[in-house]
């Protein structure tokens, strides 16, 4: 697929969108998708109108689920923070006479609904290959604005890094991952002054993003803003497409050919904004998969996405 998507206007076809060519040019202060009619705009930007049967990827990974959530070992509801929903469990790799590099998943939920028990699955093929995994919880909206979203789960990465050590961990070995808003959320983490907070950013050593939302402001046009609450103040300050990026670790973008264009348009633009930070991201179009089954390559081994977490993590 080409890096430069060709900007269009989408007509509905067969529950899918194909595109004809916009008339005239587009104003550079006009967004990408101020073309769409609502109900097109609901469509790009809320996974779940795209894919009505979204709950049955999910229920088809239970079982395996529950075999990692049980059969692993886990710090369970490790706190770093006072909100009940800054806790994460720690999945720790086996202990091999030196520190394990550390995994950090962030789970996705439009920033808004899932908890890390959903998506011990991750830990699984992560620990039999030798990386202590921590999946997180954040604070969700609408008890919180997209602020203290973002701001949770870089302190949870944070703690990560200073408390690596107490379960055998790596803290100087930290990699990341995110699906779909969680990839919004390792965006942050690489948008973070951590030299401000007193840390060497050279501690995150690599990032894999899947099926990320990047700008958060088409939110504002969807339903799901009833919970986000998004304003244009909150959205333009966490739009993570114009933000520096103080991490300069190696990052892979994926996201599912089967998901609706503007959603695929956006991990571009965002691998778009890594170059011109002088990154060098990897970006692929996965095929076969939707917003909401793409995560089911963590079950199967030697996935690209699953190949890539790995990789990120042994690097360094």
């Amino acid at each position: 697929m080409s890096l430069t998507p060709q900007i269009g206007v989408p007509i509905e076809l067969k529950g899918r969108y194909r595109y004809r060519a916009a008339k005239g040019p587009m104003s550079a202060r006009q967004p990408f998708w101020s073309s769409l009619t609502p109900a097109e705009h609901e469509f790009q930007y809320n996974p779940q109108a795209a894919f009505p049967n979204f709950g049955d990827a999910q229920a088809g990974r239970t079982a395996i689920n529950t075999k990692a959530l049980t059969g692993l070992v886990r710090l369970a509801d490790q706190a770093y923070g006072d909100h009940p929903l800054r806790k994460v469990d720690v999945y720790p790799a086996a202990r091999s006479g030196k520190p394990a590099p550390v995994h950090v998943f962030i789970h996705g939920g439009y920033w808004r609904t899932q908890d890390k028990e959903n998506f011990a699955f991750v830990a699984a093929p992560l620990v039999a290959a030798g990386i202590t995994t921590v999946i997180v919880n954040y604070e969700l909206c609408p008890a919180s604005t997209l602020d203290g979203v973002a701001e949770s789960a870089i302190a949870a990465v944070d703690w990560t890094r200073r408390e690596a050590g107490h379960f055998g961990g790596d803290p100087r070995r930290i990699s990341l991952s995110g699906h779909s808003a969680g990839a919004h959320l390792v965006a942050e983490c690489l948008a973070h002054n951590w030299v401000e907070a007193d840390a060497d950013p050279a501690f995150l050593i690599g990032a894999v993003m899947i099926s990320g939302i990047y700008d958060p402001r088409p939110v504002m046009g969807t339903s799901v803003n009833a919970e986000v609450r998004l304003t244009e103040e909150i959205a333009v300050r966490r739009d993570v497409e114009r933000r520096q990026v103080f991490v300069k670790c190696p990052s892979t973008l994926f996201v599912g050919g089967l998901e609706p264009w503007h959603w695929i348009e956006q991990t571009y633009r965002y691998s778009h904004h890594l170059h011109r930070s002088g990154l060098t991201p990897e970006v692929h179009t996965l095929p076969r998969w939707g917003h909401f089954d793409i995560l089911n390559e963590f079950t199967e081994a030697g996935s690209p996405i699953l190949n890539a977490v790995l990789a990120k993590a042994k690097s360094a």
